[in-house]
């Protein structure tokens, strides 16, 4: 994730090393989110060749690190960074795309408080068995 702290990204850009470091992702995955299609604008280049990252590139980069923390696949990822490199017309594409997503997040996050709530009643037993001084017999087979 980009440090709250970190200084401003400077006018020529920062190595992908830096990049990595600033964003939280690997040197590997950087170069993989070029390949995948999923940066929106062009990282720059030294005259050697090398990348150089600006700050609406680390921008971009977390936006997509997020996206793929909540289960966004690739597919998607690029679908979305096609709209945004086309321009203004298809807002309502990425919209649709965006709550479309946020609706299985939701599910996710629904589906993660069924479970929470199971673990929490597990742990519930287990400590009133243990005050109770009989843990030992939860789940003790029958004799």
């Amino acid at each position: 994730m980009l440090e709250v702290n970190s200084p401003p990204v400077p006018e020529t850009g920062v190595t992908i090393a830096e990049a990595a470091r600033r964003t939280g992702v690997s040197a590997h995955t950087l170069r993989y989110y070029e390949r995948a299609g999923l940066v929106v604008t062009d990282v720059g280049r030294t005259t050697g060749g090398r990348r150089r990252y600006r700050e609406r590139d680390l921008h971009w980069i977390l936006v997509c690190t997020k996206l793929r923390a909540t289960g966004m696949p690739i597919r998607t990822i690029r679908r979305y960074a096609e709209l945004v490199t086309e321009g203004r017309g298809n807002e309502k594409d990425r919209l649709a795309l965006l709550e479309a997503h946020r609706a299985g997040v939701l599910e996710q996050l629904a589906q993660l408080e069924e479970n929470l709530e199971l673990i929490d009643h597990k742990i519930d037993v287990y400590r009133g068995r243990m005050a109770a001084g009989d843990a030992d017999r939860v789940w003790a087979p029958r004799g």
